[in-house]
């Protein structure tokens, strides 16, 4: 009897030592030790065209910073596609990308694995990001000094999603994001803290009114909060109407 293969995920990184970091606790450490998932982290560094190990040089047009050599992050992708002999989602991490939504998680996670190239300097050259098909994708509206960071994060939520890493899979199914909404609100004992009660329609026992309210309370939380979010959500569903 054959079993299937885990979730791969390959990040590149000249910082291998940052993983598995928070990915080894938890959800994610508990399903890595069980093999549902299995990391590589590919030192970029090894595959430096010259003895200093340099995996960057000077922008063209001038500039601040340095920029990721295209043939060395061509020569690590490569090596990392083949050593894992699975079609892995290419991934580029980097501010100018476009955001990460629960969708492209889905979708990821629903496949073989990711490949996650982390950026560094002041970019990458976009020749590598062209010939190697990556998707530029961003953890949100905000720069961070490099990479790493956000692929724990992206690697986390993919993961989560992989079968047998949440005990009861219907515990995703209220999620943000899940129904195009927030999360409503959590509340749990004491039914009485600091002169703030517990709302009363949490403890009617009344399934439906609880659903009911609960369904309220996300549309308000996310029309206050995401406004962008509630504008989606309006025209999704006035189209199914």
């Amino acid at each position: 009897m054959t079993h299937p293969l885990p979730w791969a995920v390959q990040i590149l990184t000249m910082f291998p030592d940052m993983f598995p970091g928070p990915l080894g606790y938890s959800l994610a450490g508990a399903a890595l030790k069980k093999g549902l998932w299995s990391l590589k982290a590919v030192d970029i560094r090894d595959f430096a065209r010259d003895k200093q190990g340099a995996v960057d040089d000077a922008p063209y047009g001038g500039g601040p910073g340095m920029v990721m050599r295209p043939d060395v992050a061509a020569a690590a992708i490569d090596w990392a596609l083949d050593a894992e002999g699975r079609d892995l989602a290419r991934i580029c991490l980097t501010p100018r990308g476009e955001p990460i939504t629960q969708e492209r998680v889905k979708r990821w996670a629903a496949g073989p694995g990711i490949l996650v190239l982390c950026g560094r300097f002041e970019g990458i050259d976009q020749r590598v990001i062209e010939a190697r098909g990556l998707q530029e994708v961003s953890v949100g509206d905000f720069v961070m000094s490099s990479g790493e960071p956000a692929a724990i994060a992206l690697t986390d939520a993919c993961i989560r999603l992989c079968p047998g890493v949440i005990g009861n899979p219907d515990g995703t199914t209220e999620e943000s994001f899940e129904q195009g909404l927030l999360e409503y609100p959590h509340y749990t004992r004491p039914q009485l803290w600091q002169g703030k009660a517990v709302p009363a329609t949490l403890l009617s026992g009344n399934h439906e009114g609880i659903r009911s309210w609960r369904r309220q309370e996300a549309e308000r939380v996310t029309q206050t909060r995401r406004p962008d979010m509630w504008q989606r959500y309006q025209s999704l569903n006035s189209r199914a109407v």
